[in-house]
């Protein structure tokens, strides 16, 4: 079958090897998320939302934007909507359709509103090239500890994920023993909560609710093998502090280690949470924040198909490849 997955690979129209793209700096002309409400353009919420899960697709929108709506659609256009105005298909280059699901078990709790994803296309590479990329997915990411996403729900990840997403590591401490793991599922919530999803299956799920203080230290680009060779931590048990990259400087107030490259930090202690799909999506309250490296980029990655996109119409990505 290797044959097989070669030659989908030359046909499929991605024109980068590695799925995920980190990038060195900020995008030039990124993408807008825009807030449909009854398929009307409401709010530019391009940094007004949290992506917090991929099965099923879970995202956060403050509770004002979306109150008395059980149904809402994300546009991702290139260019402004006019707000109450109409709304085509063709005016945007992706979009999702999403439903409320239930609201945070905390009291008081977040002022968000959370939902998930029901239907996502996209105009970032052809039909065809769509199609075959459906046909690799259900012939080879049949895998065991593979999360194996179907043909639409793959569509709305690969559309989550034209927004650059921040890749951050979490530092937990257990009987003087320590781990450090990447995620990418977080966001800021209000003015006191922070929300991070994990895989409720995982290891690091486990400890991060056993342990409930964490920091979230967001990364420098340059960083960005270092951060993605941390993965495998998260099935992984806590170890010695020298077994990881830490810098030997220490948060404020959980007087833990924070990793090399650090640009900034949360100090933050879980208030509560529950799962949903595979994710166990976890509240917590910020007793801190701290700046290392003020204005300074962090690291965030894309899709592979959003990136061809960009190549296709000659956009410029200063991406870091693998």
């Amino acid at each position: 079958m290797i044959w097989l997955e070669k030659a989908l690979n030359r046909i499929n129209g991605l024109h980068f090897r590695q799925e995920y793209l980190c990038l060195g700096e900020e995008l030039y002309q990124p993408l807008q998320c825009w807030l449909l409400l009854n398929y009307r353009p409401a709010v530019n919420i391009t940094n007004r939302h949290s992506f917090l899960g991929y099965c099923p697709l879970i995202i956060s929108i403050p509770s004002e934007m979306v109150a008395g709506h059980e149904e809402i659609q994300i546009a991702y256009t290139l260019n402004d909507l006019n707000p109450n105005g109409n709304f085509s298909k063709k005016d945007a280059i992706a979009w999702i359709v999403l439903r409320r699901i239930a609201e945070p078990p905390l009291d008081p709790s977040p002022l968000v509103a959370l939902f998930k994803g029901i239907k996502g296309q996209h105009r970032f590479i052809s039909g065809f090239s769509q199609k075959v990329i459906s046909l690799q997915n259900r012939l080879f990411n049949h895998k065991n500890g593979n999360v194996f996403l179907h043909d639409d729900l793959y569509r709305q990840v690969q559309i989550a994920y034209s927004i650059p997403r921040n890749i951050s590591l979490i530092t937990i401490e257990q009987d003087g023993l320590y781990n450090l793991f990447p995620t990418d599922l977080h966001g800021l919530q209000d003015d006191n909560f922070y929300c991070i999803s994990l895989r409720h299956a995982g290891k690091a799920c486990n400890q991060v609710m056993s342990r409930r203080r964490i920091i979230l230290s967001q990364m420098e680009p340059k960083f960005y093998k270092t951060v993605y060779t941390l993965g495998k931590n998260h099935m992984q048990e806590p170890k010695s502090a020298a077994c990881f990259p830490f810098s030997g400087t220490v948060s404020e107030k959980f007087k833990l280690p924070l990793p090399v490259g650090a640009v900034s930090y949360f100090e933050l202690e879980l208030a509560g949470g529950f799962n949903h799909g595979i994710h166990r999506l976890m509240f917590f309250r910020q007793l801190n924040i701290k700046s290392l490296q003020p204005n300074g980029p962090v690291l965030t990655h894309i899709h592979n198909a959003f990136a061809t996109w960009r190549h296709n119409n000659r956009l410029p990505g200063n991406y870091l490849l693998r």
